[in-house]
């Protein structure tokens, strides 16, 4: 029986946290994921994944003979932590005899908005921010065609990415809601790709999905990820470096190598890490974005809760929804090509909830639910809780939601 639980929030503004109180007579479970408490690598861990890598050569003899080397990363919305493996990857190019002067950073955002340098030292850290050249994609110009996929996918990638004589990406292994899981060819297509390919891939989406060929956790025949990977190889990618990560953003595993074998390993270990077994029939369930975004807390509720009972989504993230040219939104009734307006009545987004609440200090109007109830402190939601609950209720806190999982059938 847990009475206060404490959750980390401000995800890369503070990354502090915070008490969540319940009354006594509650029945409170936090439901923590298998790897919440390994100890994450040392160097010399990661420094032998990069040596070592899966079905490939070392980094070291795929620098040897070239001159400059392009490196990858994800933006803010990603959890990884790109500045724990950086100094390894570099130690490696160094060793196969590409310098400090020829080699360039570039922030895979995809159709994302543009990072700043606080932004980027965030990702990779003060010391390579000030010491290499970075930038930022840019989703409109400045492509090399790299040609098409078998699935009639355009290959436009950054010409930076594109020119350079070592590709190399980094990224993190969470499940996504349509690509199966982050990481492998994804961080390079869409992540520097043209605004025309990743349209083009991600209406994809729309038709495999209810086919099942898509999805969350959806791996064994997915077609857009599979369209993902043959661009990615088309642009050129030479090695891939991929993390599972704790609530620290620390790597627990690191995966290196051929973009699809080393993440197909790094997936499995994943599931070892992040699966958590939902509890069912849930009165109320609490469920932290941290380290991400409130869409990937969903699962958790729709896996857990009662009918009628209570959902609390935790996101108390600075910089808001994240600002998509393909899905976003920029006018009361217009967005990117593939946006999806809701319907005139808003619906919830946990039909069996009595109550949707979503906690953020600093949420905005666009990106509210006239159908959800919107706080800015746990004070308030308690209240809100203790009204609906009454003296009893049975309650699951999903502490860090947005790496967490549910359990998916063999061969998914």
């Amino acid at each position: 029986m847990v009475k206060t639980v404490k959750v980390k929030t401000n995800n890369w503004f503070g990354d502090n946290y915070m008490a969540l109180d319940f009354p006594e007579t509650w029945d409170v479970r936090l439901k923590l994921m298998p790897g919440h408490d390994m100890t994450p690598l040392t160097d010399n861990e990661i420094r032998a994944a990069l040596r070592n890598p899966i079905g490939s050569k070392p980094l070291a003899e795929v620098a040897e003979g070239k001159k400059t080397a392009t490196i990858v990363f994800s933006d803010l919305t990603r959890g990884d932590l790109p500045s724990t493996v950086v100094p390894f990857i570099i130690e490696e190019l160094h060793r196969g005899g590409i310098k400090d002067e020829d080699i360039t950073f570039i922030a895979g955002i995809g159709a994302h908005a543009p990072m700043t340098r606080w932004d980027w030292a965030k990702k990779l850290g003060e010391e390579i921010v000030s010491e290499y050249y970075i930038f930022n994609h840019n989703v409109y110009d400045h492509f090399v065609d790299m040609g098409t996929t078998s699935r009639g996918t355009p290959v436009e990638i950054n010409k930076e990415f594109a020119t350079a004589d070592v590709k190399i990406g980094i990224g993190g292994i969470i499940v996504h809601s349509f690509a199966g899981f982050g990481g492998g060819g994804k961080g390079v297509f869409p992540g520097v790709a043209s605004l025309k390919s990743i349209e083009a891939n991600h209406r994809m989406v729309a038709e495999e999905r209810p086919k099942g060929r898509c999805g969350y956790g959806v791996m064994a025949n997915n077609v857009v990820r599979f369209d993902m990977e043959e661009a990615a190889r088309l642009a050129g990618l030479d090695f891939k470096v991929d993390m599972v990560y704790n609530v620290d953003k620390l790597p627990l595993g690191v995966f290196a190598g051929d973009l699809v074998e080393e993440h197909r390993a790094g997936v499995e270990f994943a599931k070892k890490v992040y699966t958590t077994v939902p509890e069912r029939g849930m009165d109320v369930v609490v469920a932290n974005s941290y380290p991400g975004e409130a869409g990937k807390a969903g699962w958790a509720p729709r896996a857990s809760l009662e009918e009628g009972g209570d959902v609390v989504i935790i996101h108390n993230y600075i910089q808001g929804s994240i600002n998509h040219y393909v899905y976003g939104q920029f006018g009361r009734a217009h967005g990117g090509h593939l946006r999806r307006f809701p319907r005139r009545a808003p619906r919830s987004p946990f039909p069996k909830a009595k109550r949707v609440i979503y906690l953020n200090k600093w949420h905005s109007k666009r990106d509210m639910n006239p159908a959800a109830t919107y706080v800015k402190t746990w004070a308030e939601v308690l209240e809100i809780l203790k009204q609906d609950q009454g003296e009893h209720a049975k309650v699951a806190v999903y502490p860090y939601c947005a790496i967490q999982m549910p359990p998916f059938p063999p061969g998914y």
